[in-house]
């Protein structure tokens, strides 16, 4: 199992990778750079890029609306450049509240705009003339859409790799069948290894059976709050806030994605209590209304030995990458919790 970790994207960036030089030299396995609605993913990684030397990097998450499909198979061949083919181009939906809040663009059809823009860039990086014709992307543009002076173009540069690895965040179930057919990775969130299956089975099963033999197997990268140590068991709360604004908060009654996940765990009276506090403006007791047993099955809070048994109950269910969350803050604490988990895994 790799041990990886989202960089931290608060105080000064190059305080975070003097971190992630660190955690490189102890072992980790790779570093995410998240992209919500604040600074921009790209950048930040090409500097990590520089600073590190064996380390995976990955987007975690590129939202698949803020760029033009042929700008992300760019973007991705760039870094997989300056990186030495140490990139995963990891994408996702994002929801209607970023995309359409701050992008100022319709969130529409998802999986369809995911599906076609790997297909482009798979084009973009074999070098082909790029020319398509889908459901969200025709590119050249048509004659009746534009000038109709658009020519089928080839990426100037050649990239390192033909097939840079792909990544895609998503718990829907058309979601995750598209990820099990074509991504090399699948970023679920709030895994959960004894209730997956009854979650996830069928939609896995489905993208598996088209899924093509030089794929390989799907990975399977979680991110998990993380505290090893007899102390550990008292911060256990400190992983409520986090279920509570993304259960309750991230998004609109009948369509919070992360709400309905929940429920399909078994937690439906929990998570309409959770939804509905939260909502209300009831933070606190919407964080006290997360099922202590979710927070358990989520998470690597515990003494030693608990924590490496949580462990061989993720890889039983297919987990392959873990993304530490240290639940207690500063650097210290982060390096702590990645040793630890390291020397467990």
């Amino acid at each position: 199992m790799r041990i990886g970790i989202q960089v931290p994207h608060s105080g000064r960036f190059a305080d975070a990778v003097d971190e992630m030089v660190e955690l490189e030299a102890i072992g980790l396995d790779i570093a995410f750079v998240a992209e919500a609605y604040s600074f921009d993913a790209v950048s930040q990684l090409g500097y990590l890029a520089a600073r590190t030397s064996r380390i995976k990097i990955a987007s975690g998450i590129l939202p698949i609306y803020s760029r033009t499909p042929a700008l992300i198979a760019m973007t991705a061949a760039g870094l997989d450049h300056v990186s030495d083919a140490r990139f995963m181009l990891g994408l996702g939906a994002s929801g209607p509240q970023v995309i359409e809040g701050f992008h100022g663009l319709p969130y529409d059809a998802p999986v369809q705009r995911t599906r076609e823009i790997v297909e482009i860039c798979q084009q973009v990086w074999r070098r082909e003339p790029l020319s398509y014709r889908g459901t969200s992307y025709t590119v050249p543009l048509s004659p009746e859409a534009g000038t109709g002076l658009g020519k089928p173009l080839k990426l100037i540069n050649h990239p390192i790799r033909d097939r840079i690895p792909v990544l895609i965040a998503g718990t829907g179930p058309k979601n995750v069948e598209l990820a099990a057919e074509i991504a090399d990775a699948w970023e679920p969130i709030f895994f959960h290894p004894e209730r997956a299956e009854r979650v996830w089975a069928e939609p896995l099963s489905a993208g598996k059976a088209k899924r093509q033999a030089q794929l390989g197997e799907l990975q399977i990268v979680i991110n998990v709050p993380v505290a090893v140590g007899e102390h550990a068991d008292a911060l256990l709360d400190h992983a409520r806030p986090a279920l509570a604004l993304y259960i309750g908060g991230m998004g609109a009654r009948g369509r919070n994605f992360y709400n309905d996940l929940a429920r399909r765990y078994g937690y439906e009276d929990a998570a309409k209590e959770i939804q509905d506090l939260y909502l209300d403006g009831k933070k606190r007791e919407a964080e006290a209304a997360v099922p202590d047993e979710l927070i358990r099955a989520t998470t690597l809070i515990g003494p030693a030995g608990y924590v490496k048994e949580r462990l061989a109950a993720f890889a039983a269910a297919g987990v392959t990458t873990i993304n530490v969350q240290s639940v207690e803050e500063g650097r210290e604490a982060r390096r702590s919790s990645v040793e630890q988990l390291l020397a467990l895994s």
